[in-house]
């Protein structure tokens, strides 16, 4: 019986095992993630207004692991020996005859005065301290902003700044209480969310225009401090600061030989293989990949790397070549809590659909439809 091993339990790590019990029911598969549980981040950017609790983002995946007969070791990934085959973690060694390293990626926290920012993106406790502060603010300066890996610029995920910022300003329309507030949007890059294609750009920042939000684009920042966002060709006030930081690699891969990128990700091939490491796969944002510069961090890809790993894992095991590649398609809606636009990409078309109700209900669905494999 051939074993595989899981790191992770992201997009990436759960799509991976829903594929290997699809395509080889009789695989032993252990699973290595600290806690049997799946937090759906997409669904954040709706904690603040009080359309999610936060918790009900979080999925107890006991019952799933179960069903699917997926050992889960509670643990974290420390080391990696004998060419990939012995997973050190921090409750022992865990022996594979094949590994899929699909850990997601670590924020870079390395900005002067980064601890007065909130990541929004990191969990559920973020999201909450958003709702908290918000809610015992009586008006203001909120400040929502992002930047890159300076090595790998692609390496970052900035889509969810624009849902919390549209969410926010929709929120406190709501409440009564948007006179009271100042929303700044910042970022280093001239033209922010480039990646969705230059239609949605456009859209964007006509978006922030039409609701008053403030812009402050094409300068590097400097730091931040509990009241004022830097950068080098301003200071400017912020009562609180939501930051997305550009990702790397976790700290994990740092007691290995396996191969980085210049962003310090895992080095992978259009095959989702670690070059020089046999039957090590990568999927998620663990990994950096061929591919256009637009190729997003987000679930959707991760799910699509992950199924491609699965299925040229398999085949090694079955003594073939590994041929599967995986489609690059950025397909998102930038939710705004009452409507969405939709933004689709591939390598022949953007697609870019005007803000509508429809879309924020879809998402909604979406949401549904995607938990309940998990539930």
């Amino acid at each position: 019986m051939q074993r595989v091993t899981i790191v992770g339990s992201g997009f990436a790590a759960l799509t991976a095992v829903i594929e290997l019990r699809k395509r080889a029911p009789e695989i032993e598969i252990t699973l290595v993630s600290r806690r049997p549980e799946f937090v759906y981040y997409p669904g954040l950017i709706w904690v603040p207004s009080g359309l999610r609790t936060g918790d009900d983002l979080v999925i107890d995946l006991r019952r799933f692991f179960e069903r699917m007969k997926v050992r889960h070791l509670a643990g974290e990934a420390t080391g990696l020996k004998n060419g990939g085959r012995l997973l050190e973690t921090t409750h022992g060694s865990v022996e594979n005859d094949g590994l899929i390293i699909a850990s997601g990626g670590r924020f870079i926290k390395k900005l002067p005065g980064i601890e007065h920012a909130i990541v929004p993106c990191e969990g559920v406790v973020a999201a909450k301290e958003i709702r908290d502060r918000v809610r015992a603010m009586d008006g203001g300066h909120i400040a929502m902003g992002f930047a890159g890996n300076p090595n790998e610029p692609s390496s970052m995920r900035g889509g969810p700044v624009f849902e919390f910022l549209f969410g926010m300003d929709n929120q406190l329309k709501r409440e009564g209480r948007r006179d009271k507030f100042t929303l700044h949007f910042f970022t280093p890059a001239e033209r922010p969310g480039n990646r969705l294609g230059p239609k949605a750009v456009d859209g964007l920042l006509a978006e922030m225009a039409r609701r008053g939000i403030r812009t402050h684009l094409g300068h590097k920042l400097k730091g931040f401090s509990d009241s004022q966002v830097t950068t080098e060709a301003e200071t400017f006030d912020a009562d609180l600061i939501l930051f997305m930081p550009g990702l790397t690699g976790n700290a994990w891969f740092d007691d290995t030989d396996l191969p980085r990128s210049p962003g310090g990700l895992l080095q992978a091939d259009a095959h989702c293989r670690v070059p020089g490491f046999e039957r090590v796969y990568v999927a998620g944002d663990s990994g950096s990949f061929p591919g256009p510069d637009w190729m997003p961090k987000q679930g959707h890809m991760a799910d699509l790397q992950a199924r491609a790993a699965v299925r040229n894992l398999l085949a090694e095991f079955a003594g073939r070549e590994p041929k599967e590649t995986f489609r690059v398609e950025l397909l998102c809606i930038v939710d705004t809590n009452d409507s969405g636009m939709l933004v689709a990409r591939t390598e022949k078309f953007n697609l870019v659909l005007p803000s509508m109700r429809l879309f924020h209900w879809l998402k909604r669905f979406f949401e549904w439809l995607y938990l309940r494999r998990y539930r």
